[in-house]
């Protein structure tokens, strides 16, 4: 547990790795967009329409 452990704060710090245990700070900006984001309704995709089937053509009776 020294400075090649990359689990620990301390290795984290020699290596300029962040992570779970060395979490990059965020702005107050920051955590209100990601809020805000979350927060945010999602749209719903709209559906298309069913594409019209041509009537087929009956064949003439010969007579």
């Amino acid at each position: 547990m020294g400075k090649g452990d990359m689990k620990t704060k301390k290795g984290k710090r020699t290596a300029g790795s962040k992570g779970k245990s060395r979490p990059s700070k965020r702005t107050v900006a920051t955590a209100k967009k990601a809020a805000a984001k979350k927060a945010a309704p999602k749209k719903k995709a709209a559906k298309k329409a069913a594409p019209k089937k041509k009537a087929a053509k009956k064949a003439a009776k010969k007579k």
